[in-house]
């Protein structure tokens, strides 16, 4: 699965990882600056925060309640692609999954 990350400055860095590893795994494995999982991917801290890009919705499944809950406690503007990354597990590795990283976690 190739993961295309989208820095606020517009800057990309694109990488290819197994599918179902996280996005927040892929971003830390490769250096990706802007996601903390601080948490380490137990959905503890909206550390990891990114914006889906709209038209990839289908490609990851919906958050959970739980998930929406922790998304009121991110730093940056939420918006409604926002996700967190620790959740995002793309399966498909034919597609490439495109994320924005906000200016701040």
């Amino acid at each position: 699965m190739r993961i295309r990350f989208v820095q606020p400055d517009g800057t990309e860095k694109c990488v290819n990882e197994d599918p179902g590893v996280s996005v927040m795994v892929a971003a830390i494995r490769h250096g990706v600056a802007g996601i903390n999982g601080d948490c380490g991917g137990s959905m503890d801290c909206a550390t990891c925060h990114v914006y889906l890009d709209e038209a990839q919705s289908k490609l990851v499944p919906p958050p959970t309640s739980h998930e929406i809950d922790l998304l009121s406690a991110v730093v940056a503007e939420r918006r409604p692609t926002s996700r967190l990354s620790c959740q995002l597990r793309p399966f498909d590795r034919s597609d490439e999954l495109i994320v924005h990283v906000p200016d701040a976690q």
